[in-house]
């Protein structure tokens, strides 16, 4: 009851256009003076202060800080470029180019609104001139942009770690070959949308080679990233600093992309996307203080665990539940205002928390298509005015049931997720 009544109360405050951080700090310092007492608000900034106390969230503004140089640098508009070279004359040859760039670019980038941005920008008008379908074109661009939470490095990835304890770096790595599979199940749709319409004329060898020796620098970046976790040259926080050293580098002394006048609206994107997500935490520890007190989690947890429920069927409900707050809410809150309480359930029933990562991460990619406030959907619409949005959601609706397959396939082969981090450990 006291949760159901937290909900609406939250719900109320985020309909009259109360900012997400605000509206639950709102909510966990009016949940002390109720139900706790008022002299314990003197906890409220020692709450916060544990909050970001914490060496792997420094990663969180160097990814940022990463992303917006390779965004501000046109980074993806090479990896399409690329892509259209080599693969331009299969079935649906730019479809493909749009999804390997876009899986590129979100190993370098982690944002998913950065991929829509960056590979949308230029993929949607050639698509078009070329005579692709609308609804193909936007829709591959929406669902293409949302492997930027999946395949890593990956922000949520780094806020489950830190509320979990879990590891980040096994967390990253679940995400790569589910990451890759949900990219390859994408092109496969698009070859089959595409294969009696008309095909580009095949790139000569010399224009292929000219093209990846364009971008090489760009692709090196994920394999840095990457390579450098999987052998242990170092944690998944100190790639963030070698990567945003190795983005500055290749932007500014390479490509030639960035330069110093850039700088301030580059620090400042960062500052605010950082600040924003950290306020989100903060809010979210503060609700989640609340609950704990009231032993809202284990109430919950017991409810499960005693009600002689079959685990699949409370797993189907919290998959129900995350698609319905993916409607309404974005990404990083979702994720910080519900894993503390799913967190101990999920253990509780015995599934795998590194495999629930996945899980969770890939309903979150669906929620950011999903109307009515899937953040891809309008992304797209803003980069592509002469498309309806009706036209962008049912474009993106294929994508959408390929997702859903991909978390059946996870739940009936939960190795897809747990196998490489068991084997890198």
């Amino acid at each position: 009851m006291i949760l159901a009544g937290f909900s609406l109360f939250i719900i109320f405050l985020l309909v009259i256009g109360m900012p997400v951080a605000f509206t639950l700090s709102v909510a966990g310092i009016l949940g002390i003076i109720q139900f706790v007492d008022v002299s314990f608000l003197s906890q409220v900034p020692v709450i916060a202060y544990k909050t970001l106390d914490s060496y792997v969230l420094t990663s969180v503004p160097l990814y940022i800080l990463m992303s917006q140089i390779m965004l501000t640098g046109r980074v993806g508009s090479g990896l399409f470029e690329l892509g259209s070279k080599w693969m331009g004359h299969l079935p649906g040859g730019l479809g493909i180019a749009t999804i390997f760039a876009c899986a590129i670019f979100a190993a370098i980038s982690g944002s998913s609104v950065a991929t829509a941005v960056t590979i949308g920008a230029m993929a949607i008008p050639e698509m078009l001139k070329r005579g692709y379908d609308r609804k193909l074109v936007v829709g591959s661009v929406a669902a293409g942009g949302t492997l930027g939470i999946l395949i890593p490095p990956s922000i949520p990835m780094i806020l489950y770690g830190t509320i979990t304890d879990e590891s980040v770096g096994k967390l990253f790595m679940s995400g790569v070959v589910p990451g890759a599979l949900l990219t390859v199940l994408f092109i496969c749709y698009i070859v089959f949308a595409s294969w009696d319409k008309p095909r580009e004329p095949r790139s000569s060898h010399a224009e292929k080679m000219k093209s990846l020796r364009e971008n090489i620098w760009g692709l090196f970046l994920p394999v840095i990233i990457i390579g450098g976790i999987y052998t242990g040259i170092f944690t998944p926080t100190e790639a963030a600093a070698v990567g945003t050293v190795y983005a500055l580098a290749i932007t500014f002394f390479v490509y030639r992309s960035v330069t110093i006048q850039d700088m301030p609206a580059i620090l400042r994107a960062t500052i605010k996307t950082s600040c924003m997500i950290f306020s989100i935490m903060i809010g979210a520890m503060l609700f989640g203080y609340i609950l704990t007190i009231l032993q809202v989690p284990q109430a919950l947890m017991r409810l499960v665990t005693e009600g002689d429920l079959n685990r699949w069927i409370v797993m189907l409900g919290i998959n129900i539940m995350l698609l319905i707050l993916g409607c309404v809410l974005e990404t990083v809150s979702i994720i910080l205002i519900t894993l503390p309480m799913l967190y101990p359930i999920i253990k509780a029933l015995g599934f795998d928390p590194i495999w629930f990562n996945v899980v969770l991460l890939i309903n979150m990619e669906l929620a950011l298509i999903t109307p009515p406030v899937g953040m891809n959907l309008f992304v797209i619409k803003g980069i592509s005015e002469d498309s309806s949005i009706q036209d962008i959601i049912a474009g993106a609706a294929p994508f959408a049931a390929i997702m859903v397959f991909e978390i059946l396939l996870l739940c009936f082969v939960p190795e897809i997720a747990t196998w490489l981090p068991s084997v890198l450990k």
